[in-house]
């Protein structure tokens, strides 16, 4: 739907963004943002429910896994449903035409550690949201923001510069970036640090959801 309204509808009045077609330049993108929105849905209203109404944490809790454990495996879970949707949205983009490289297929591991960066900092929320409708707020002024204003539907160097540094440090940046290079074979060592930065992110995420994990289910 996205590359339908955005590609063939708003790309007719966009001429060309970087030597692209407009539907060309978005379409990879749209590979990372899947990724950030399945992980991230998995590891707030998934997780919420497994946790507070099925009770599911604490059953599992109960046997000799360790809480550690049971929020790594949330996490882990979230990554690979992230995985699945880039799968998905890779293989739609395909039959349009807009893979221009097999570096493509190195996709799916970007895609594995950006889940793992979202779902990491989904069960963050997860860990301190007091009843489920607190996950409006994440989508709201957390997702949307970085769907708007990571370099999915235009360049961060039209943004003027303060917005642009904010931009930066926003994890999707960092995906689309690589999800973009890979799609049309643009690679550059540049890539590695946005690699290096959402690994080191991820790595953060999860030791501070597995704290505040352990602080929410043992109290």
């Amino acid at each position: 739907m996205y590359i339908v309204a955005m590609g063939f509808g708003l790309g007719t009045y966009v001429t060309s963004i970087q030597g692209l077609s407009f539907l060309q330049f978005i379409a990879p993108a749209f590979v990372a943002t899947a990724a950030m929105f399945a992980a991230s849905f998995e590891c707030t209203f998934g997780a919420f429910v497994r946790m507070e109404y099925q009770k599911t944490f604490d059953a599992i809790i109960a046997t000799p896994l360790s809480i550690e454990e049971v929020i790594t495996g949330e996490i882990l879970w979230g990554a690979t449903r992230a995985v699945f949707a880039s799968v998905g949205v890779l293989a739609i983009i395909s039959l349009f035409g807009l893979i221009q490289s097999p570096w493509a297929l190195v996709s799916l591991p970007v895609a594995l550690l950006e889940g793992l960066m979202f779902a990491a900092l989904a069960m963050i929320f997860t860990a301190i949201a007091p009843a489920i409708d607190a996950f409006n707020y994440y989508i709201t002024l957390g997702l949307t923001p970085m769907f708007l204003f990571s370099g999915v539907f235009f360049p961060l160097s039209q943004l003027p510069e303060p917005i642009r540094i904010i931009a930066w440090f926003s994890p999707l940046t960092h995906g689309v970036d690589l999800q973009r290079a890979l799609a049309l074979g643009d690679l550059s060592w540049g890539l590695v640090w946005d690699a290096l930065w959402m690994a080191v992110v991820a790595l953060i995420a999860a030791n501070v959801a597995l704290a505040l994990m352990r602080r929410r289910l043992i109290k």
